[in-house]
């Protein structure tokens, strides 16, 4: 199983490459507002680390999603293009995905921050998503944890949560999730409206 696989979709970077067994990776923690020109220096850098071009790779992987509208936009539309130009198939991953397969025990809220007490939610057991994407205030959540949901996240929140690893999410959500009949169309996953989009409802 070749892939590359990218994940844009919040303020970190994430690159990871896959090829005759050997695992090559980039993680930028901070990379908010600079995804566009990071990304595709990050992706040479693992083609020459490697030794390895696209034409090595089954697929590609992308995450979909919650996160940045602009860095979901900035991975999918960057996969699209490799996945066009080389005829591979495409992977959507989402966000959840991500925190999620760095091992479930029991029920688990996967949290992203939507900012202002906000968060993008999906829940988890060991069969997989058991709690479909939804956006949630911070009450809400908790409501989900006295139903005995564990809360995962990428970073710390303001409310208590397991932090795990975007770069090990990454690849084992690629290994539990990279078969053929997971292949598709990558389509962003927004769970709410941008500020630009209610602003303009608004008059703004």
């Amino acid at each position: 199983m070749n892939y590359l696989a990218i994940d844009t979709a919040n303020e970190y970077l994430t690159v990871v490459a896959r090829v005759d067994g050997k695992t090559f990776s980039r993680y930028l923690p901070d990379c908010a507002m600079r995804h566009s020109t990071a990304l595709m220096v990050e992706v040479d850098a693992l083609l020459k680390e490697g030794d390895f071009s696209f034409s090595a790779l089954d697929f590609f992987a992308v995450v979909v999603g919650a996160g940045s509208f602009t860095g979901i936009r900035i991975g999918i539309a960057t996969v699209k293009g490799l996945a066009q130009a080389t005829g591979k198939p495409v992977l959507p991953i989402t966000s959840f995905d991500v925190l999620a397969y760095n091992g479930v025990d029991g029920k688990t809220l996967c949290l992203i921050d939507a900012l202002r007490g906000n968060y993008y939610a999906c829940g988890y057991d060991k069969e997989g998503v058991c709690l479909a994407p939804r956006y949630l205030g911070e009450g809400e959540v908790e409501d989900f944890v006295a139903q005995g949901y564990a809360l995962r996240a990428h970073r710390r929140l303001d409310i208590e949560t397991e932090i795990v690893s975007p770069l090990e999410g990454l690849k084992r959500a690629v290994e539990r999730l990279g078969r053929a009949e997971n292949f598709a169309e990558p389509t962003a996953l927004y769970l709410r409206k941008s500020s630009a989009e209610l602003n303009l409802e608004k008059g703004v």
